[in-house]
């Protein structure tokens, strides 16, 4: 029954298989040498013990004798770290340092940059073994050993690109819940100052009654005043770290009014109705141009049901007029 098969069809049929093995032997290979690499290079390292664990025996009455679970925590602190220098090298052709320490100081968080790297190395680290995997589900239909380390490579970069999109994304959500919050709080903090309270009793008043991040702002703010900033200072400082335009004019007129004593009143009222009209002009601007991506399901799904409606039943009254 075997005779009329050719031996070359045979060869062929099983050659897919043989290649999806030796691509997984090559990866499953290129792990294992990786690792002889990083073992190796951690013995060399081990071979000279560093100068606090040559200087330990001496003070010891100071310090104590060195515990198995000191010694893994500084295994930890240099994983974490070597991970923290590798994720900066890379991650400075995503975000710079300084980009990322402004957009941290615009969240309202601790501009700890070293955090937010290691943060984007496990995101790499996730990528990276998201890639890993579809790799491995690829490669046993044959695929080439360059599309399955493409598929790796690109994984971590999705990760790297993807923490510090949203990071970008946090930001620009924050300022936009801040302009929404901004004109009631200014008109409060008008309210309370015409009630007759001073800007630093008002500020203390509309901070606590509100919540958002407008008001961890003015937290913010009533802090540094509190610790002996004087108040135009402090407005100024809100300017610098806020990235809206309207906030920070606000935040410049109130220290010109606190500096020069002019009225503050009509200046948070004008600062208010100004944020007012710019939402007004920005929603205007919105929906002309939403307007054509409105025509879409008006002409491509609204229309063409229509014109069917229309025109199949007089297409299937003359199809039987016109029939034998």
């Amino acid at each position: 029954m075997c005779r009329g098969v050719p031996t070359h069809a045979v060869g062929r049929s099983a050659s897919p298989g043989r290649e999806g093995a030796g691509v997984i032997g090559a990866l499953v290979g290129l792990m294992f040498s990786g690792g002889l690499v990083l073992m190796a290079d951690g013995w060399r390292r081990s071979r000279r013990p560093p100068l606090v664990a040559r200087v330990a025996p001496y003070i010891r009455d100071l310090r104590g004798a060195p515990s198995a679970a000191s010694s893994t925590d500084d295994l930890v602190t240099s994983a974490r770290r070597r991970l923290t220098r590798a994720a900066a090298t890379i991650g400075e052709t995503v975000g710079s340092s300084v980009s990322v320490r402004r957009r941290l100081i615009r969240l309202g968080v601790a501009p700890d940059v070293e955090a937010f790297r290691m943060t984007q190395a496990l995101w790499a680290l996730g990528g990276f073994a998201a890639g890993f995997a579809l790799s491995l589900a690829v490669a046993s239909r044959g695929a080439p050993i360059a599309l399955l380390l493409f598929l790796c490579f690109l994984g971590a970069t999705i990760g790297l690109v993807g923490c510090d999109h949203r990071l970008s994304a946090r930001v620009r959500e924050r300022e936009r819940l801040m302009v929404r919050e901004f004109p009631a709080i200014s008109d409060l903090l008008a309210l309370a100052i015409a009630a007759g309270e001073s800007p630093t009793a008002a500020v203390d008043r509309v901070a606590r009654a509100t919540s958002g991040p407008l008001g961890d702002e003015l937290l913010h703010v009533l802090a540094d005043i509190r610790s002996g900033i004087a108040v135009p200072v402090a407005f100024q400082s809100l300017a610098q770290r806020t990235g809206i335009p309207s906030l920070s004019r606000f935040a410049e007129a109130v220290a010109v009014a606190v500096e020069r004593g002019t009225p503050l009143i009509d200046v948070l009222h004008a600062q208010s109705e100004d944020v007012r009209d710019a939402s007004r002009r920005e929603l205007v601007e919105t929906a002309g141009r939403r307007e054509v991506l409105m025509m879409v399901p008006v002409v491509f799904l609204v229309l063409p049901v229509t014109v069917i409606f229309a025109f199949y039943p007089g297409w299937i009254g003359l199809s039987l007029s016109s029939g034998p």
